[in-house]
């Protein structure tokens, strides 16, 4: 969301601080899946939706699911994250108490429901918690990933 104060809409990770940063075992994938996911990386770096690092205290794995379309669609593994993120059991408001409460106003925003995660910016200091692998380099999220527990709830 472009041009949206992070004081309105940004993802935070709320990381218990018992759990240890962990760092996946790098997993590896054959040429034709390698391709797709730098197609997918060179994508998200164009959308400024990742960025490149070195050094980061967690490290995921990429893995790459098939597609209806028999085309692949590229996901992060946050298991190890989300174990060290509490989970929110009531994480969707009450949707009919959104809509009343709106009434009145001149101007609505709706963002696209389909890219919606990726619209919605990580807290700076959360970025490098998303890091994942890949043949080309490590990258972290900018905006929120799909994959993350709570993300629902700033979504």
């Amino acid at each position: 969301m472009p041009g949206v104060d992070p004081k309105i809409a940004i993802h935070r990770l709320h990381v218990d601080s018992m759990f240890v940063p962990i760092k996946q075992r790098k997993r590896t994938f054959s040429d034709e899946k390698n391709m797709a996911i730098r197609s997918e990386v060179e994508t998200l770096l164009k959308a400024k939706a990742i960025r490149e690092l070195q050094f980061p205290e967690w490290i995921a794995n990429v893995v790459l699911v098939n597609k209806s379309n028999n085309k692949w669609r590229m996901c992060t593994d946050f298991t190890s994250l989300n174990k060290a993120c509490p989970k929110d059991f009531y994480p969707l408001p009450c949707l009919g108490r959104l809509v009343d409460g709106s009434a009145g106003h001149e101007v609505f925003d709706f963002m696209d429901g389909s890219r919606g995660y990726h619209q919605v910016r990580m807290l700076p200091e959360d970025e490098e918690k998303t890091t994942f692998f890949t043949e080309y380099g490590l990258f972290c999220w900018k905006v929120m990933p799909f994959g993350l527990k709570n993300a629902g709830a700033t979504y």
